[in-house]
């Protein structure tokens, strides 16, 4: 075996399924950037650990945002991908966020509810208390966990999965997630990312049929861990 000079955080493995905590600024699948995604580091990095030749196969089955760290989920063979696909389609998938938030949000815990209209060439969407053409329901849990003097930490569940849900449903209740410049936030983050954490994850896995529960440390920062520190 050789041992691999590419850096990941692997929260979960096996023959099927490897699961890891994504840094903010990287992005899972390709895009016009050009910028090498994390599903083909993946594969770069099980081919040289594993001594094997070419390329690993790594499916995609969600994603992230660029600038959110977390949970992220990737198949490592075809037959998981396509149950994965099903899952997440299906609502089948528990995924909860931790957000920072500058402003406390009006209630404790709430359920919201939008309709999204999604904005391509902002690449943006639009919160609508009402239905209007094009737009998609979102849904997601929020509650609130802890409180700094200055910042709000909020766990989210998200309901349904909708471009920028979590971002802009927060924004349109007046808690822009820190950094979220897009969204409202008044400044941005040091790093360049927004502080939305995928924390956590539970679904039966595609093909063992157990359970799966696995959760991400947050981004090691003195604000995380502050925020955090009880949990």
């Amino acid at each position: 075996m050789i041992r691999s000079n590419i850096d990941l955080e692997i929260l979960y493995e096996d023959n099927h399924l490897i699961v890891v905590n994504k840094r903010s600024g990287e992005i899972v699948q390709g895009d016009k950037t050009g910028d090498e995604p994390l599903s083909d580091k993946i594969s770069r990095y099980i081919a040289q650990r594993d001594n094997k030749p070419g390329a690993a196969f790594i499916g995609v089955s969600h994603r992230l945002d660029r600038p959110v760290s977390g949970i992220a989920v990737f198949a490592k063979t075809s037959k998981a991908l396509k149950r994965l696909n099903e899952m997440f389609r299906n609502g089948e998938v528990e995924k909860k966020y931790w957000a920072v938030v500058a402003n406390k949000p009006e209630h404790p815990s709430a359920e919201l509810i939008h309709y999204l209209v999604r904005n391509e060439k902002q690449n943006k969407s639009y919160a609508n208390l009402l239905p209007k053409k094009n737009a998609k329901e979102a849904r997601l849990r929020y509650k609130l966990l802890s409180s700094s003097d200055r910042y709000h930490l909020l766990e989210v569940e998200l309901l349904t999965g909708r471009h920028h849900q979590i971002r802009c449903q927060l924004a349109e209740i007046g808690c822009p997630i820190k950094g979220d410049l897009k969204y409202g936030a008044t400044r941005s983050n040091p790093d360049g990312g927004i502080s939305l954490h995928a924390r956590s994850i539970r679904f039966v896995h595609p093909v063992k049929k157990e359970e799966l529960f696995i959760e991400a440390p947050v981004p090691d920062d003195n604000l995380w861990k502050a925020l955090t520190s009880d949990f």
